[in-house]
């Protein structure tokens, strides 16, 4: 859908995901790592479910929707969706959407950093899970 729209039209979608961003659960507030690569002050949280599930849980001011779309974007692609595919998304599948001709390349790597956190969160939670498993099983 994005990438057949105009750059404007790409640009309205991005807006409109910001919009759709779930609200911060009320215990994850002053716990979430920042985005530095943001303009803005951007926060994202991970969490992982025992079945290997994603929730995605980001916090950005309303004054910056082009970064909250992005967030939006993500959240509607992949929470809920399983660690594997979440880890498996290129880490620039928004020029696949044709956003990069409707943003700038600082908001680019806004968007690089947002991904990059959410991937490491995922990864650091898998081998935390490992490393307690492999104590269970040790004990």
């Amino acid at each position: 859908m994005f990438a057949a729209a105009s750059p404007q039209l790409r640009l309205e979608g991005l807006l409109e995901y910001s919009q759709q961003v779930p609200p911060l659960p009320g215990r994850l507030k002053g716990s979430m790592e920042r985005v530095t690569e943001c303009q803005t002050p951007f926060f994202v949280a991970v969490e992982l479910n025992d079945n290997g599930k994603v929730s995605l849980h980001f916090d950005a001011p309303a004054e910056a929707p082009t970064t909250k779309g992005f967030a939006g974007i993500l959240a509607a692609g992949l929470d809920g969706a399983a660690a594997d595919e979440v880890l498996g998304t290129p880490d620039d599948f928004y020029y696949a959407m044709g956003l990069a001709e409707a943003i700038s390349a600082l908001r680019l790597q806004g968007m690089s950093g947002i991904l990059a956190r959410v991937k490491r969160q995922i990864r650091e939670q898998l081998e935390a899970g490992r490393s307690r498993r492999a104590g269970l099983s040790a004990g």
